[in-house]
């Protein structure tokens, strides 16, 4: 949970020690709860598991189902109303902001019916990201946005269905880990 803590540290502008981090952040109390119900549910003890999570859920208002697969230094910003479902996939470095849902379209008896979010997305405020698809890597999912198909690596959607939107390199700005906003030149 350090090494979370110390990423958010990094990738926070609003964060001031790591001691503040670990101690007022519902993202990182979520995570430890989730952490162990995860162990729990894959350990076959699924009621223990599902009433950790709901601790957790009232504590956090955060809900992350204990059967889904979350990575390492997951940022989950503010956090309230975040949604995680069972078979969701969230891989090392994302980003969630408050609101976001991972959540499935329909009822099926597929075995997969949630999102995959590969390495180092950005997910919005109040996004819902809904199915079984991929969000790639480094991609930027805009606040209040409806993701209900795949998005490509390196990509930004906006807007309810989401689409792709042209970046233009010159307005692209980058936060480097001692905190200063740094202008990317076009490449």
């Amino acid at each position: 949970m350090l090494e979370t803590a110390r990423s958010i540290l990094k990738r926070d502008p609003a964060a001031h020690s790591l001691l503040e981090v670990v101690l007022t952040y519902p993202g990182i109390r979520a995570l430890f709860w989730y952490r162990i119900a995860h162990y729990l549910s894959s350990h076959h003890l699924y009621t223990l598991a599902s009433l950790l999570s709901q601790h957790a859920t009232k504590t956090t208002g955060i809900s992350i189902a204990p059967a889904a697969k979350l990575g390492r230094r997951i940022f989950i910003d503010h956090g309230v109303g975040v949604v995680i479902g069972e078979t969701a996939v969230i891989e090392d470095d994302v980003t969630l902001l408050h609101g976001v849902t991972l959540g499935s379209r329909y009822a099926t008896d597929e075995k997969k019916r949630h999102p995959h979010i590969k390495r180092g997305a950005f997910i919005g405020a109040n996004a819902q990201i809904l199915g079984s698809l991929e969000v790639g890597e480094f991609s930027k999912i805009g606040a209040g946005a409806v993701v209900l198909e795949n998005v490509a690596p390196k990509k930004t959607v906006v807007g309810t269905p989401a689409k792709a939107v042209n970046q233009s390199r010159s307005k692209v700005f980058s936060i480097t880990p001692d905190k200063q906003v740094k202008k990317l030149e076009n490449s």
